[in-house]
């Protein structure tokens, strides 16, 4: 309950996190029908950049201050258009106006949605509840629920549309929380094995980052995506050096995606020596 990720929005592991959401969601959108996107751990939705709670920190600025009207590569910039598109939009102006304002995944969800898709944003902190469903107030395409994420997971699948993302993405402050993610991960695929599941992690105790994937790998379940992007070198144990997710049922091709997204990303966002990316299946079909 202590985690506020007003202190953290967008930093690197924002850029990466929801420059995949969106292509996610872009790629949902290749069907007509209907789909629904459940963030278990909504935060508030909405940031100011130029609040203490960022100022403070400034850890955007070696995120997404990196990326925005930076000079990028054409295939890195047509990956990165829809989550730069959602900036823009939460900013009231296009690249590279200044940023004051970032936006947290179910605000890009919602920016990016046609008429029929819908989403659950759900969060567990009461301030961050109360704002959550400010943000969203009389529109009949969300639906935000002051509710545990975990809980949320398994209650909320399959949803009535049948066609989905779920984004798993706590804050990591609990030391069993890895082991919480695959089990309830685990509960909530049986229950609706078709779905689509992106589940975030930092890379910093290497030891629970390999057994968690160790757990997934023994699972027996199939179409297992791991994407990390790391600032510095991956073995220096006990700091925040990447981020990672991992995607069950990832769309087709959506490795070549990641790392061609990832690849990019890695220039611009380094800070340090080692920095690097890596794609690969925890499990394939």
């Amino acid at each position: 309950m202590n985690y506020r990720h007003a202190f953290h929005a967008g930093n690197f592991a924002d850029v990466v996190k929801h420059a995949v959401l969106a292509l996610l969601i872009g790629r949902l959108q290749s069907k007509d029908t209907a789909f629904r996107v459940i963030d278990t751990h909504a935060a508030v939705g909405l940031y100011d950049l130029t609040a203490d709670e960022a100022s403070r920190t400034g850890e955007w600025r070696d995120g997404v201050g990196r990326v925005w009207g930076a000079k990028r590569p054409s295939a890195l910039d047509a990956l990165l258009a829809p989550y730069l598109a959602a900036v823009a939009a939460a900013n009231g102006a296009p690249e590279p106006a200044p940023l004051t304002r970032y936006p947290g995944s179910p605000w890009i969800a919602r920016h990016l949605f046609r008429r029929q898709d819908r989403l659950t944003a759900v969060e567990l902190h009461p301030e961050d509840a109360n704002r959550l469903q400010a943000l969203f107030a009389g529109d009949v395409q969300v639906r935000t629920i002051a509710l545990d994420g975990w809980m949320a997971l398994g209650a909320f699948v399959p949803p009535k549309e049948r066609r989905g993302l779920v984004l798993v993405d706590p804050p990591f402050e609990e030391r069993d929380e890895f082991a919480t993610m695959t089990a309830t991960f685990l509960a909530a695929y049986h229950k609706w094995p078709t779905g689509m599941y992106a589940l975030w992690y930092p890379v910093k105790d290497l030891v629970a980052v390999d057994r968690f994937r160790i757990g997934l790998e023994k699972s027996g379940i199939r179409r297992l995506l791991r994407a990390e992007l790391n600032v510095r070198e991956r073995g220096a144990d006990g700091t925040f050096n990447g981020t990672g997710l991992v995607i069950c049922n990832p769309p087709w091709q959506f490795a070549e995606t990641l790392e061609t997204l990832l690849s990019g990303l890695v220039p611009l966002l380094a800070q340090g020596p080692g920095a690097n990316c890596l794609v690969d299946e925890i499990s394939g079909e």
